[in-house]
Parts: C-alpha cells; structure tokens; sequence
C-alpha cells in the first residue's frame, strides 16, 4: 500500500509539472516584457483605424498599403516586409481582398515566414460573405462598408489584442466597448434613413461594385461600372451595361471612389447626362486631417453624400 500511495504521488507531481510547464511557457509566449508594445502591422489604412481605436499608445502600429492606394494589386516595399516581419500581429481583411489577384499578401506572409492564426488574423473572420455576381465561387471583400460588419472587426481586433498582450486586456476591452458604441449608435439612425428615397431613385452608381453590404444594409441597390478593381475597368460591354442600368431608373446622382480615377465615370456622366455628386470613400481612408480620414468619419461622409445624391 505505502509502495502505491508513494508512486501515486509521484505520479501527481510530475503530472503537475508537466501542467505547469505548459502554462508558464503559454504564459511566457504570450506576454511582452514591462517595456515593451506589442508591434502591430495592417494591411490597410481602415483597418489601420480601427486597431489604433482599440489599442492606442500601448501598441506600436504599421500599415502597410497607405492611405489612397488600391489594396487589390499591391507590391509590398522593402520596409513593409521588414515592419511585417517584426510583427507581433498581422491583421487582414481576407474576403479575398489582399490573397485576390497578385496573391501580394501571401508571398509576403511565405516570406516572412508568419503563421495564420497564429500571427496572422483575418478580421473578418465572422462575416457572412457576399459573393461576387460575375463569379459565384469569389467574395466580395468590402465587408467593413456595413456598420455592423465593422463591428465584428472590432471584436475580432479587441480578442486577438487581449490574447498577445494580456496585461493590457482591460484597456483594450473598454477602448473597444467605447469605440463599438460609438459605430453602433450612427448604425442604428441610418438603417432607415434611405427609406425616405423612393425606390426606383436609390441606385447606387459607383465605378467598382464594392458596396453590395452597404446596399444590402441600408437599402439600397449597388450599381457599377466594373465589378473589382483587378478586373477590366471601362469596357465598351461595360459601359453599355451600367447605361441600361441607368437608364430603367429614376437616379439622380452619380458618385466616384477617392481610390479609382475619375475617367470611366466621368463618361457615365457625359452620356447619361447626370452628374457625379461626390467622392466617396471604399477601399481607403483619406488623407490625414482631412474628411474621412478615419474609418468613423469615412462612413458618415459616404452615408450622408450618397444621401444627399440619391435625394
């Protein structure tokens, strides 16, 4: 008996080792020391945003594709894949929006030799896609033009956070309850806003299809040129097919990306004989201390001038 009751023990004790061991060591990986912020790298200038609202002074930030640049087809620089290197963290979007044509964010991921979900997390992870209309098999990557997706970034965001840099875990949570507040509020007041339009005058005339969450959210009916910016932009098939669109409604106002040029829609306007009302904002925010040039204020500017157009 006393031969069982010692080997039991001793059992029990490096089973608690072991137990120990693991913890510690998960413990260990995933905290930084005292001095140190957690180095955070984006792939885009509205995610950018939106980790900076979460995470603030106790993190150190990069965006990799900058603000006004189309973050379709981009060819990372030599100080984006240090910076990506570096990282801590590397958020995406995924919906096929950085992985898509070139595949750039998945030669720079291979060559810096990261890991997903282990430092690479798509944020949105918990939307529910949409699919492209020209090919059924590919997602619409704009999730984050719905309030309420955008929202599920910022969890997503806030989680991961807590997780690398658990000591900051508290902080992180009541920047994100503040800031989600804060999105959910405007969220709420717009979702019946467009109502007020008559219907056959709430098409929405962009020049790439990036708003089919924004329509499906705040009624409205997407309109566009071409469907992606890595496909053909402004072919003759094209322009005809967005003239017919136009022309079986009552729109009032045509509008412009601040990321694509101006060209193909300034020819909508000239043979359809409507004007472009605004610029407005998908894939990029604006420049700094300028409007829109946060995620919050890219999104009040994009409801109220597609408001005021479709009016």
């Amino acid at each position: 008996m006393k031969k069982i009751i010692i080997t039991f023990l001793s059992v029990v004790t490096m089973v608690s080792g072991v137990y120990w061991f693991l913890q510690h060591r998960a413990h260990s990986n995933s905290n930084l020391p005292n001095n140190e912020k957690l180095h955070v790298v984006t792939t885009n200038s509205i995610l950018e945003d939106m980790v900076k609202n979460v995470g603030r002074d106790r993190i150190e930030l990069y965006s990799i594709v900058k603000r006004g640049v189309d973050p379709h087809e981009y060819e990372p620089q030599p100080s984006d894949i240090s910076k990506a290197n570096d990282a801590d963290v590397i958020f995406h979007n995924g919906l096929n929006l950085e992985t898509g044509g070139n595949g750039w964010f998945n030669k720079l991921i291979e060559t810096t030799h990261k890991d997903f979900n282990k430092e690479v997390f798509a944020t949105s992870e918990d939307i529910e896609p949409r699919h492209l209309t020209t090919n059924k098999s590919e997602v619409d990557p704009h999730a984050w033009l719905d309030w309420a997706n955008g929202i599920k970034y910022v969890r997503t965001i806030t989680n991961v956070l807590k997780e690398k840099d658990p000591r900051n875990a508290s902080f992180y949570q009541d920047n994100a309850d503040e800031y989600i507040a804060k999105l959910e509020r405007l969220h709420q007041t717009v979702q019946s806003k467009y109502l007020q339009i008559p219907e056959q005058q709430r098409l929405l005339v962009t020049s790439e299809g990036a708003f089919k969450y924004f329509g499906a959210a705040y009624h409205v009916t997407p309109a566009y040129i071409w469907e992606i910016n890595t496909e053909s932009q402004g072919t003759p098939e094209q322009m005809e097919r967005i003239l017919k669109q136009i022309n079986k409604s009552e729109v009032k106002s045509l509008f412009v990306e601040s990321s694509v040029s101006p060209k193909s829609m300034d020819k909508v306007a000239s043979e359809s004989g409507l004007k472009i009302h605004s610029k407005i904002f998908t894939d990029s925010l604006a420049k700094k201390g300028t409007t829109g040039d946060t995620y919050y204020s890219m999104m009040k500017w994009n409801i109220d001038q597609i408001y005021t157009g479709l009016k």
